[in-house]
C-alpha cells in the first residue's frame, strides 16, 4: 500500500475526493479542511493500493494540484487494516508488476544528474577496474562493477524515450557521456602515476589475462548479458525488487571496458583501446534497448490491464 497527502486549494479538494472516492483500490480517506498554511488550503489523505496509484495520480495531475498545492506518495511498510487488504484485492494486478511512471521520472531524473557525488563514483569506479584489468583481478572488477552509478543515467534515457521527456534524455545523456569522458580521462593519468611508482606496467597489460581479457574481446555473449541486465535493471526499478539492482550491477561490463581502454589509451595500445571502447559502447546499446523496450512493455500491459479492468 501507498500513502497520499495532498494540500489541495480549496476549489479543487471536492474534485479530488470524488476522484479518490472513485478510484478502486482506495481507502482510509481524510479530508482536513483548511489544514495547510504553506500552500493554503485542504490536507487530503488517503491509502491506496500500488497497483492503482499511478492512474490516481494522472487524474489529481489533471486537476492541477501539484502546480497549486502538493501530491506526496509515500511507502507503508506496514498496514494492520481489513479495509486495505480489500483495496489491494480490489485493484486490479499485482502490486509488484505496477509502475509509478511519476516516481521513475523523478527518480530517474535524480539518479542522472551530472554531479560531483556522480563522477567521484564513476571515476573510483574506473580507477578500481584499471588495477583490476592490470593485475587480471577479476574481484576488483566486480567491486568497480557494483560501485559504478552509471545505471541511473541509463534508466533515464530509457525512461525518457517510452515518456517522451527530452530534458531528462539530455540530462541523462549529458551525464553519461560527460561522466566516462571525465572518468576515462582521470583514469589515463592514473595509469601513468601507476607506471611512475612501478605498480603498473606495459607488460601486465599486453600479459594473457584469463580473467579480465574478456573486457576488451566483445562477442555476443557481451550484447546478451547487457540486454538481460537492462531489462532486470529496469524491472528492479519499476517495480519492489530493489535489491536486484546489486546483480545487475555486477553483470555489466561498462566500466571495466573503459578502464581497459583508458589504461591501453595510456599506453598506446590501439587493439586494446578499440576493443575496450566497442565493448562498452555493446553494453551501453544493449541496456538501453532492453530498458526501453521492457518499461514499453509495462506501459502496454498497463494500458491494456486498465481497459479489462
Amino acid at each position: 500500500m501507498l500513502h497520499l497527502r495532498l494540500i489541495t486549494p480549496a476549489r479543487t479538494t471536492d474534485d479530488a475526493v470524488r476522484l479518490i472516492e472513485g478510484t478502486v483500490g482506495t481507502t482510509h480517506l481524510v479530508v482536513l479542511p483548511g489544514a495547510a498554511r504553506d500552500p493554503s488550503g485542504d490536507v487530503v489523505m488517503c491509502d491506496v493500493a500500488r497497483e492503482a496509484c499511478d492512474e490516481l495520480l494522472v487524474g489529481l495531475s489533471g486537476l492541477g494540484i501539484e502546480t497549486d498545492g502538493s501530491i506526496a506518495v509515500e511507502n507503508i511498510d506496514l498496514s494492520l487494516s481489513e479495509r486495505a487488504d480489500r483495496a489491494e484485492d480490489d485493484a486490479p494486478g499485482e502490486g509488484a508488476d505496477a509502475v509509478l511512471w511519476a516516481h521513475l521520472t523523478d527518480a530517474t531524473h535524480e539518479e542522472s544528474t551530472l554531479s560531483w557525488t556522480y563522477l567521484a563514483f564513476l571515476t573510483i569506479a574506473t580507477m578500481i577496474a584499471a588495477c583490476g584489468v592490470v593485475l587480471d583481478n577479476a574481484i576488483l572488477i566486480v567491486g568497480a562493477m557494483a560501485v559504478g552509478p552509471e545505471f541511473g543515467p541509463l534508466a533515464g534515457i530509457c525512461t525518457a524515450l517510452v515518456q517522451r521527456a527530452p530534458r531528462l534524455a539530455l540530462r541523462s545523456l549529458t551525464a553519461l557521456l560527460v561522466g566516462f569522458a571525465v572518468a576515462m580521462t582521470v583514469t589515463v593519468g592514473f595509469a601513468h602515476f601507476m607506471d611512475a611508482v612501478n605498480l603498473f606496467s606495459e607488460a601486465q597489460l599486453e600479459a594473457k589475462r584469463p580473467n579480465t581479457g574478456f573486457v576488451y574481446a566483445p562477442d555476443w555473449f557481451s550484447f546478451v548479458v547487457a540486454v538481460l541486465a537492462g531489462a532486470a535493471g529496469v524491472l528492479s526499478l519499476t517495480s519492489t525488487k530493489s535489491g536486484a539492482m546489486v546483480g545487475v550491477a555486477i553483470s555489466v561490463t561498462t566500466v571495466p571496458a573503459a578502464a581497459n581502454a583508458a589504461v591501453a589509451l595510456g599506453y598506446r595500445d590501439v587493439d586494446q583501446t578499440w576493443g575496450s571502447t566497442e565493448q562498452l559502447l555493446l553494453n551501453l546499446l544493449g541496456i538501453i534497448l532492453a530498458g526501453t523496450t521492457t518499461l514499453l512493455v509495462q506501459k502496454l500491459f498497463w494500458a491494456r490491464k486498465r481497459k479489462t479492468a
